[in-house]
């Protein structure tokens, strides 16, 4: 196994058998991740949790495990089946550039028939606009979650912001579906109606989802809120610590406000694929994953009475 260290970040060669795997997400089909770990190091990452499976004791965001798998003999296996690449790592991480994984896997589905989504954080994905373009069904989806760069770097070492925004619409203008993931939103920090302002012109959705806080990393956000943003300290400890939902239902009733005067449809829980009326992006509430879990993208969500303390332990990202 060929192992090497480069800007600090532990790289390895890894065998696979199957880069296809079934997935779990309420999006459904398939979920394909090009490489183990994630570069961009976020603090709020839920993936983190695959160290658990992979044995990796470094820090999330030092290690990379670059895949290797046998060439997918039957794409049209997955014909009619939405694949989703990028679920636990980001097909576009700056080490794409080298190894380009993300480019074979693209190639390897060209003709397959499948609906491809494409979930990142990076401006490299430009570089395939000449295969995506050649492919039938395929969304590439951004996650901006604020404009303000300071909170971004705090948060993340992807691209910036405005690199990502600029990325959106050159896919965008070339014909090519486009998601742009408020997630997740941080209580009192997220400015999702400006983030629409700026984008509705340059994407067909907008998902909205909340911040959910569990596993190694809860700790780190809360006492980061302290730090940097103290007078929303007794917010998040409310919404955290006691359970409250009552801010992200006022969001999402903001947001449903927001698409009744922009124009725009209002969806809760689904992915409809097509393209949208310039400047009438579908808002899609993404809020509570937990609810959705299971609904492959029906609109029904499991809304149930729940305790506080239920609330307080169920989660997502």
């Amino acid at each position: 196994m060929a192992e090497m260290m480069e800007n600090g970040i532990l790289i390895r060669d890894v065998e696979t058998k199957n880069i296809m795997t079934k997935s779990n997400l309420p999006v459904g089909g398939y979920s394909v991740n090009p490489y183990v770990g994630c570069t961009h190091g976020c603090k709020y990452c839920y993936a983190s949790f695959m160290k658990r499976f992979t044995g990796h004791t470094e820090p999330w965001g030092t290690f990379l495990d670059v895949k290797h798998w046998l060439e997918i003999k039957n794409p049209q296996k997955y014909r009619g089946q939405r694949v989703v690449i990028g679920s636990v790592t980001d097909g576009y991480l700056p080490q794409e550039e080298q190894f380009q994984n993300t480019r074979k896997l693209l190639e390897q589905l060209k003709d397959s028939g499948a609906e491809i989504l494409i979930c990142t954080k990076s401006d490299l994905v430009v570089r395939d606009i000449d295969l995506l373009r050649e492919m039938g069904k395929v969304t590439v989806s951004w996650s901006i979650n604020t404009l303000d760069e300071e909170f971004r770097a705090d948060m993340d070492k992807a691209v910036s912001v405005e690199r990502r925004l600029r990325a959106m619409k050159q896919v965008y203008d070339a014909g090519i579906r486009t998601v742009c993931f408020i997630a997740p939103v941080f209580p009192g920090i997220t400015d999702f109606e400006a983030i629409f302002h700026r984008v509705k012109n340059q994407c067909d959705l907008i998902w909205l989802e909340n911040l959910n806080l569990r596993g190694g990393f809860k700790q780190e956000i809360l006492d980061y809120i302290q730090e940097k943003y103290p007078k929303l300290t007794s917010l998040y400890q409310k919404i955290y610590q006691k359970g409250d939902r009552s801010y992200f239902r006022g969001l999402e009733q903001q947001a449903e406000q927001l698409a009744m005067e922009n124009g725009c449809p209002f969806v809760d829980n689904e992915l409809p694929y097509g393209r949208a009326e310039p400047g009438h992006p579908v808002i899609v509430d993404y809020f509570y994953h937990e609810e959705v879990r299971g609904s492959e993208n029906t609109g029904r969500r499991s809304r149930k009475n729940r305790t506080a303390e239920e609330e307080h332990l169920c989660g997502f990202r």
